[in-house]
């Protein structure tokens, strides 16, 4: 008979094999990997409905001392406001960024004159488009990007493109670029 040392609601089973809840598990990677992989992985639950009767904060509340709680009171923290849900691990990385960098917060996934946009500042006139090469490699969609840029300037709105080498590889340049670009004055209509 399988004894686990773990509390009974900590603990589910998939197909008779028993494993941890997805809140249990998403603090347990908390301990082990980068806090943007674990709000990934959080979103993912989220947007997945992968809920359990004993969630994150019971489970902060229950383990203060426990590693990764920093973690994972942050994740909660940006899930109330709703300000972390992405679709991809180069978002995910952004908005890391982002927060490292210390630039103003922003709204992943925004409509802007009914363009679906990256990431927004909309108090600014800033919108930030992450390239990623398996999305924007085809002709088409480098077609469609170059025609949203052009409408969303036309209208005011200031696009740049960032690319997984930028965060990777020149954060520094970036970061600073984005701050020249956030302070100076909107153009919009």
């Amino acid at each position: 008979m399988y004894k686990s040392l773990l509390p009974p609601d900590e603990i589910t089973s998939v197909q008779a094999i028993p494993v941890t809840t997805v809140p249990r598990t998403l603090l347990d990677l908390a301990s082990t990997l980068p806090p943007h992989q674990v709000e990934r992985a959080a979103n993912e639950a989220e947007i997945r409905g992968l809920t359990d009767s004993l969630s994150l904060a019971d489970l902060v509340a229950r383990y203060p001392r426990r590693r990764g709680v920093p973690t994972i009171k942050s994740i909660l923290e940006r899930l109330e406001t709703g300000t972390t849900l992405t679709r991809s691990e180069l978002e995910a990385r952004f908005l890391a960024f982002i927060r490292e960098s210390g630039l103003p917060p922003t709204s992943p996934n925004a409509l802007v004159l009914g363009f679906e946009c990256d990431f927004v500042w909309r108090e600014h006139g800033v919108i930030a488009e992450l390239d990623g090469a398996a999305v924007h490699r085809t002709r088409a969609a480098f077609h469609l990007d170059r025609a949203r840029d052009r409408a969303l300037h036309a209208r005011g709105w200031r696009v740049v493109r960032v690319t997984w080498r930028d965060l990777e590889h020149d954060a520094e340049a970036l970061a600073t670029d984005l701050r020249r670009i956030l302070l100076a004055p909107a153009r919009r209509p």
